[in-house]
């Protein structure tokens, strides 16, 4: 039997979890101005992913690379939602 794609299923599953959190806290104290980060760093991943001759390794560099593009969209996301009130608003941050 072969486990690559229940592995890198694992990993889709894992970053998805990760990286909701990371979103919110990221919106929290730097506001959606910090998504260049995300940008640079999940570029920096996907090229990384095509460095590597191990196709699960591969895949899940994709993967979390991915991920970061996508929090992207969603830093921008979580600021309307913190805007309609769902989540609070950093009070040191104006």
């Amino acid at each position: 039997m072969y486990f690559s794609g229940v592995f890198i299923g694992i990993v889709a599953f894992l970053c998805i979890g990760l990286f909701h959190p990371v979103v919110i806290k990221a919106e929290y104290y730097f506001s959606s101005k910090i998504w260049p980060v995300f940008a640079v760093l999940g570029i920096a991943f996907i090229l990384a992913a095509l460095f590597f001759e191990n196709i699960v390794l591969s895949a899940c560099m994709a993967v979390v690379g991915i991920s970061f593009l996508w929090s992207i969209k969603e830093l921008f996301e979580q600021e309307k939602r913190v805007e309609k009130g769902w989540f609070p608003k950093n009070p040191k941050r104006k």
